[in-house]
């Protein structure tokens, strides 16, 4: 069977450089998979799950924040702004990230202070709901 080329990067190291049979990116317009001849795209991805499956079970995942995916028919690269192996991320994590997005809200002097808290806010309830889903399952 035929693989695709993936790789995560992050501005400072490369995460991962595998060949997997399938990979689900949490794009801005909603999660989509790639698989050998994808038609090019490029799209920006919304703080989630990436998942690399190996058959039909996801062997790896990581939760992403942002950044951008392009995809070719050989190959899919993921640019993360931030994005760390699911198993390593506890839900206490998140909780502490959504309390300390919270306090720097309510310490927000100015609106761009404002308005940067409120975008940290929302990663943080993106990603703690994001957990919580694929941890059940």
């Amino acid at each position: 069977m035929a693989k695709v080329s993936f790789r995560l990067v992050m501005p400072e190291r490369e995460l991962l450089a595998t060949e997997a049979d399938m990979v689900v990116v949490p794009g801005s317009e909603g999660d989509f998979g790639v698989l050998p001849g994808h038609a090019p795209l490029i799209s920006t991805v919304r703080p989630g799950v990436l998942e690399v499956f190996q058959g039909n079970k996801a062997e790896q995942r990581f939760l992403v924040v942002g950044g951008f995916a392009e995809v070719t028919p050989e190959r899919c690269t993921v640019l993360a702004d931030e994005a760390l192996p699911f198993e390593q991320v506890t839900p206490e994590q998140l909780a502490e990230r959504e309390r300390a997005a919270e306090r720097e809200l309510t310490d927000a002097a100015t609106d761009a202070e404002k308005a940067t808290a409120e975008k940290a806010l929302a990663v943080a309830k993106d990603l703690r709901r994001a957990q919580a889903y694929y941890a059940s399952r």
